[in-house]
């Protein structure tokens, strides 16, 4: 039966659900069928390809093999740039913005906390998911590979790491995000952007302790929450420190 061989480089080895000798993988071709359903046939998500190569030459998701054919399949080599038009992503995203999956969601609150948009909602099925980052062109993240299989998601990372602080990092760093960031100016609940707020008009829904020691505050105009710099701003605040060395070159 007529293959072709696909190979796979770097971190897409350890995605790969068929059999594969060093990540070299024949596929048979007993029905026609584009590069990107082949890839993510025997693993990987589509999100998780920079670049594809036929002979030296690069093509895109849409191209179908035929036999005897070596393809290329690379992985990202951050950072990598969403904002940027490339071959297999023609359509740059008009700037950095999240949608996080419920398998990764303590990872919105703390992207909300170093001000990066970053949507989230326990509720949503993978279907919703979808919908939305293609109609807001949002980023997504998730452990899920069926649901970075998807293909009105263009960007996504499939998260490695397991504790939220690394997830953190492993997203900054995959996308050349660094400081300096707009701390706190998103609501840790519902992303939506803080706004500064007198005393006096937020003071009778204060607890006497907040009221008397802290003078400046912000509200969210989306879920009516209040901000102030008190113990669990510092919390976070210790979190951000330790954190922003790996970062900074």
């Amino acid at each position: 039966m007529s293959e072709c061989h696909l190979c796979f480089l770097g971190q897409l080895v350890h995605l790969l659900s068929a059999p594969h000798t060093s990540g070299v993988v024949p596929y048979a071709l007993n029905r026609k069928a584009s590069i990107k359903d082949i890839i993510e046939a025997v693993g990987p998500p589509h999100t998780e390809i920079e670049r594809i190569l036929v002979n030296s030459r690069e093509v895109d998701f849409s191209f179908i093999p035929r036999p005897g054919q070596v393809i290329g399949v690379h992985p990202f080599t951050p950072p990598a740039d969403p904002c940027r038009p490339t071959l297999l992503r023609p359509d740059p995203l008009p700037g950095i913005r999240f949608l996080v999956d419920v398998n990764v969601g303590k990872l919105a609150r703390l992207l909300r906390m170093l001000g990066i948009d970053a949507a989230f909602d326990p509720a949503w099925k993978d279907a919703d998911l979808a919908s939305i980052a293609a109609r807001e062109a949002r980023i997504v993240l998730s452990r899920d590979h069926g649901l970075l299989k998807r293909s009105c998601i263009q960007w996504g990372r499939l998260i490695r790491a397991d504790s939220p602080l690394e997830q953190l990092v492993e997203v900054l760093t995959f996308f050349g995000l660094k400081p300096p960031f707009a701390l706190f100016t998103r609501c840790l609940a519902c992303n939506t952007e803080l706004q500064p707020v007198s005393k006096a008009e937020i003071e009778d829904r204060l607890e006497p302790k907040t009221r008397r020691y802290y003078q400046r505050f912000r509200l969210c105009p989306g879920c009516q929450r209040i901000y102030w710099r008190g113990s669990h701003h510092q919390r976070m605040l210790g979190w951000v420190q330790k954190i922003m060395p790996r970062l900074t070159p």
